[in-house]
């Protein structure tokens, strides 16, 4: 039987869990100093230099801020509830910002009211008979079969039909947590944990619903690795209260290491930027801790850093309230401008 962790000395750990702390420290760091307009190197850990990895902070990554500012919040969209839904799922059952402004550019603005599967999927199998890539591989968004079947994104494009059509907005707007969010949408075919949980963070994102990121988290596969690097006996214990344990522990951590962590303007790290850079210390490791397995049996890294565009000037969900706090960076650029250039070079 899984035992709760009630405090760190009950659960032995690793040199990962120092790491841990450390590596968070630096990729933030590294996403101020570019902000900042500071020059390259942003930094000295070969490891860096050489890999991607995603932000400490899951809002910060580029396709969350595209989807934050463009696909949620950008006045040109209507603010309707169902409207905001649909605009969301269309966006990350793909996740990809070029496959958003491919269906923007042939079908104009995306809206549920006037959304027609035929036409959106003639769009998307153009695309693909063309050899472009309509989904992102940062994870994998598994088929779904409806009615007769047919090629993946017509699957995906039933899926929004059925979600919307069905209550769940309605219920969704009742829903009284994240926890319930993530029931709601486990009930739809092919969302299982690791992408309901992915799914009712981005639909926390807006105004539908307002929920407290500190309520609910749920261990994805990746996280489940990092774990197992970190903590002796992480099969022993629920996941869930390992990542609650990282977040509670935070400060005290990043005081006992003498760290200088920048938060993001003074929100701490949540429950799924903790579960996050679990994902992210399991591929670390598998450079700077050959010897330390945990359950993938992976040995490389497979993201390589190529060098980016300029910074995206940050930008979060209003109700936080951090946005009056963040200063216009000189050397950024919005998140739309950024993704247009990036479509054109390409």
């Amino acid at each position: 039987m899984i035992q709760p962790a009630r405090r760190i000395a009950d659960v032995p750990t690793t040199p990962v869990y120092d790491l841990y702390w450390r590596f968070a420290t630096e990729r933030q760091a590294i996403f101020m100093r570019r902000l900042r307009g500071e020059a390259a190197p942003w930094t000295y850990d070969p490891i860096f230099q050489r890999h991607r990895f995603t932000n400490a902070y899951r809002a910060s990554d580029r396709v969350s801020q595209y989807l934050i500012r463009e696909v949620i919040y950008n006045p040109a969209h209507p603010d309707i509830a169902i409207e905001t839904v649909f605009r969301i799922l269309l966006f990350k059952l793909f996740n990809k910002v070029e496959t958003w402004n491919m269906l923007e550019r042939e079908l104009g603005p995306p809206s549920w009211q006037s959304f027609d599967i035929e036409r959106y999927a003639k769009v998307l199998g153009d695309a693909i008979d063309a050899g472009r890539r309509i989904y992102s591989p940062a994870y994998i968004m598994p088929p779904v079969s409806l009615g007769r079947g047919g090629p993946k994104h017509v699957g995906h494009l039933k899926l929004i039909d059925l979600i919307l059509r069905s209550d769940f907005v309605a219920r969704l707007q009742q829903s009284r947590s994240l926890d319930e969010v993530f029931g709601l949408l486990k009930a739809f075919p092919s969302l299982g944990d690791f992408l309901a949980f992915q799914l009712a963070i981005d639909l926390n994102y807006s105004m539908v619903i307002n929920h407290d990121e500190a309520d609910f988290v749920v261990a994805g596969p990746g996280a489940r690795d990092g774990l197992a690097k970190t903590f002796v006996d992480a099969a022993g214990v629920d996941p869930v209260d390992l990542i609650r344990l990282m977040r509670d522990r935070q400060q005290a951590e990043f005081d006992r290491l003498d760290l200088a962590f920048e938060d993001l303007w003074g929100r701490p790290l949540q429950l799924i930027d903790c579960q996050n850079l679990f994902c992210e210390i399991s591929k670390y490791t598998r450079v700077s801790h050959p010897d330390i397995m945990g359950l993938s049996g992976r040995s490389r890294i497979k993201q390589i850093y190529r060098g980016e565009e300029r910074p995206v000037q940050p930008w979060y969900p209003p109700k936080w309230g951090l946005n009056k706090r963040i200063p216009i960076f000189p050397t950024t650029v919005l998140s739309r401008d950024l993704f247009e250039v990036h479509h054109e070079a390409v």
